[in-house]
């Protein structure tokens, strides 16, 4: 039997009226959105439209945070109940619409019951008192400690062990931050600051984005850091964090960020956010990470005695190039990370042929002798394989970096330059601050090439085999059975 919304309704009610509410309710369960790769991720029944989030830090980044979330959402369904992710915290309170609401845990899910079930069609603002404690395993993601205090790294689903949300990046909002840290700290978060106050021995900082973000891509970073401010094109505020001893050292690097915009935007257009920098965690991370304004970057990638410095540049055009590719254009769904890694790939690598240090052809051509073997391993671009339990960063494969920057190199190939440029500009220009999948870059790119790509792209996508390569007929895939396995994938989130 399905009971509608109405019925419900009257059920709830009168259920509460002679105290059998418990019995009319489902007990608690974790939800989720069906994500291929995540099922238990996000929740259905409602969009959030904004979050509101205070951190109170003592100065100990080894215990937890103090914190009130606060969830502005629309309910898109009858909802006597509210899943939220969140796995690591202590939560004191919860409110809905400013009155007590009931909540507990299953699995990651919080779980919380107002006094009245929420109508379809209305507004609803939860707020939730937690702590938000950066002793969380560290291969989960989350809270990152670093020499001086803490910063975010989030991706692919660790933002629901620093805050409750509804964590999958197809329910995107807008953000405020407000972190209290000691006076003597510099807090930053992305977009822009609304200012800092003090009051005795604290200070609060207060940071709002100008347009919706994907909680896997939230930062907050406190230390004793710089923030260096300088212009980019058009004007545009730039603002690096960087520990403060190393200011001076930082800047020969942190200059170089305007040319890689305007490189950028020579290719795919202007900029689509309200500010960017550099964030220079003093961390062991094994990555870089694209947080969105300001991209997180291990203090080692610029301190490396051996890293050529056009690598260095490459990884940081490839996180700039994740704020259209991922950040602005979000993935619909964690098997759409293909596009999110293979264009910021490609233009990695389009920048390293460019800048005269690194052939793209060459970086092509290796990758195609490869990706049998990557897609053997990780399973094809578009349908990767989940992650290995308890290791959710293991999804960041080979395949899904230089194996899907190969699948816009045969794009390329296949229907040429002049209209893969145009393809690559009306892709960040259509789905800008929006959420789009596979389906709907085929379908843009045939009506680009003015015929249907759906068969060329296919095997690219999905096939466990690499295609032939256009224009290239001699080029080979090794066999994965006699190859060695795959390693792990790169620096670059």
């Amino acid at each position: 039997m399905r009971l509608t919304s109405r019925r419900l309704r009257a059920v709830l009610l009168a259920a509460a009226s002679t105290g059998l509410l418990a019995a009319a309710v489902p007990p608690p369960q974790p939800l989720g959105i069906g994500d291929p790769l995540f099922p238990h991720l996000g929740n259905p029944g409602y969009d959030v439209r904004a979050y509101d989030i205070a951190f109170a830090y003592s100065g100990d980044n080894t215990k937890p945070l103090d914190a009130l979330t606060k969830i502005d959402a629309l309910a898109t369904q009858d909802l006597p109940m509210v899943n939220l992710d969140f796995a690591h915290g202590t939560v004191r309170d919860v409110r809905v619409n400013g009155r007590p609401a009931a909540h507990a845990r299953t699995g990651e899910d919080l779980v919380v019951t107002p006094e009245q079930p929420v109508p379809a069609g209305t507004r609803m603002r939860i707020a939730v008192r937690h702590t938000s404690d950066p002793a969380a395993p560290k291969a989960v993601g989350g809270w990152l400690r670093t020499s001086d205090g803490l910063a975010m790294a989030n991706q692919a689903d660790a933002a629901h062990r620093v805050f409750p949300c509804n964590d999958h990046p197809a329910d995107k909002a807008y953000f405020t931050f407000r972190v209290t840290v000691p006076k003597d700290l510099t807090a930053v978060a992305n977009g822009t600051s609304l200012g800092r106050s003090v009051s005795g021995q604290h200070a609060t900082w207060v940071y709002r984005g100008m347009h919706p973000m994907a909680t896997e891509l939230a930062q907050v970073s406190i230390g004793r850091s710089a923030v260096v401010h300088r212009t980019g094109p058009h004007g545009l505020p730039l603002r690096d964090v960087v520990p403060v001893r190393d200011r001076e050292r930082m800047e020969p690097w942190l200059r170089k960020t305007p040319g890689h915009m305007e490189w950028m935007e020579q290719h795919v257009g202007r900029y689509p956010f309200e500010t960017y920098g550099v964030l220079v965690a003093d961390a062991s991370t094994g990555f870089e990470l694209e947080t969105q304004t300001l991209s997180l970057f291990e203090r080692r990638l610029f301190t490396h005695p051996k890293l050529p410095a056009w690598y260095v540049e490459g990884i940081m055009v490839h996180e700039l190039a994740h704020h259209w590719f991922g950040n602005s254009v979000t993935p619909r769904t964690w098997s759409d990370l293909w596009l999110n890694e293979g264009h910021a790939t490609w233009y990695e690598a389009l920048w390293a042929d460019q800048a005269g240090h690194y052939p793209l052809e060459r970086r092509m051509r290796d990758a195609y002798s490869a990706s049998d073997r990557w897609r053997a391993a990780g399973g094809p671009p578009a349908a990767p394989r989940p992650p290995a339990p308890g290791h959710k960063i293991s999804l960041f494969r080979p395949v899904v970096y230089d194996g899907s920057a190969l699948i816009l190199y045969a794009l390329r190939q296949e229907i040429g330059d002049d209209a893969f440029r145009q393809l690559e500009r009306r892709w960040v220009a259509e789905h800008v601050h929006g959420v789009a999948g596979t389906s709907d870059f085929v379908r843009l790119a045939s009506e680009v090439a003015g015929r249907d790509l759906t068969p060329f792209l296919h095997g690219w996508l999905y096939g466990e085999k690499t295609p032939p390569m256009p224009g290239h007929p001699d080029w080979r895939s090794a066999d994965p059975v006699k190859s060695p396995a795959a390693g792990p994938a790169g620096t670059a989130a």
